[in-house]
């Protein structure tokens, strides 16, 4: 059994001077601990074969007293279960590269430390093109809250998914989860979005993001939108201000 506690109080030495908002170092620290204590995860379609490896380096990286090292080490073992490739059917792959759509772009872990401001219990959160839905289940077994609803066109995705899900240990009413193309989907209903630029803003992919920002520009409550690679600004009516951007991620509310 790995020593988890051990690893708890190396990582807060070593990122005691680290410049984030508190609350983000910390969750990104907790994403450390739970990474470093889970066992080998599903993995169906051979996608992530060198999590043991990935873990045992990430773990090790804690014993040299370098930040940067040890969050290295962790994003290469988040990447990996995030999967950098992805087993779509020939189908699947050519409704992909006819949208613009991406192969399973892994959407970093800022959307997550930064997305725990803006998720309450109440919540129902969106993940547009959510690959294996790692990202929505780390949402969810950080900030627990109603539902995350995850749309992803790959049948075996949301196998592998919906497996991670018993791996990570979250409620099976807590996870949604839709087969079918993003373009026939609408945010209504959702509090917080995250969305990783599904398709090209033209042609078909245009008439996506007219109708997604119109459903959300009708929007009666609160809506946060995390948008990485964006596309929907120019969608968007002037209700919605973004209130941080760094050039990877931008986000959008409808209130302060």
């Amino acid at each position: 059994m790995y020593d988890t506690d051990a690893l708890s109080d190396r990582l807060r030495r070593v990122f005691l001077s680290d410049d984030r908002p508190t609350q983000e170092k910390d969750r990104l620290l907790t994403l450390m601990e739970l990474f470093a204590g889970l066992p080998p995860p599903p993995d169906p379609f051979d996608l992530c074969p060198d999590f043991a490896e990935l873990q045992r380096r990430f773990r090790e990286s804690s014993t040299v007293n370098c930040a940067e090292l040890m969050e290295e080490a962790f994003l290469n073992l988040y990447c990996h279960v995030h999967g950098h490739a992805a087993p779509y059917t020939l189908d699947e792959r050519k409704r992909l590269e006819r949208h613009g759509g991406y192969w399973c772009h892994a959407g970093g872990i800022s959307p997550i430390l930064k997305a725990g401001d803006h998720i309450e219990a109440d919540t129902v959160s969106g993940d547009f093109g959510a690959g294996n839905g790692l990202q929505g289940l780390l949402l969810q077994k950080l900030y627990p809250h109603t539902s995350v609803i995850q749309i992803e066109i790959s049948s075996r995705m949301v196998g592998w998914g919906k497996e991670l899900q018993v791996w990570l240990g979250i409620e099976p009413h807590r996870v949604i989860w839709e087969v079918g193309d993003v373009l026939e989907y609408s945010p209504r209903g959702m509090d917080f979005i995250y969305i990783y630029r599904p398709v090209r803003p033209e042609g078909e992919g245009r008439r996506f993001y007219e109708k997604f920002a119109g459903e959300l520009n009708h929007a009666a409550g609160k809506v946060v939108v995390f948008s990485v690679a964006d596309c929907l600004k120019s969608f968007l009516s002037e209700e919605f201000k973004i209130f941080y951007g760094d050039g990877h991620l931008t986000c959008f509310s409808n209130q302060e």
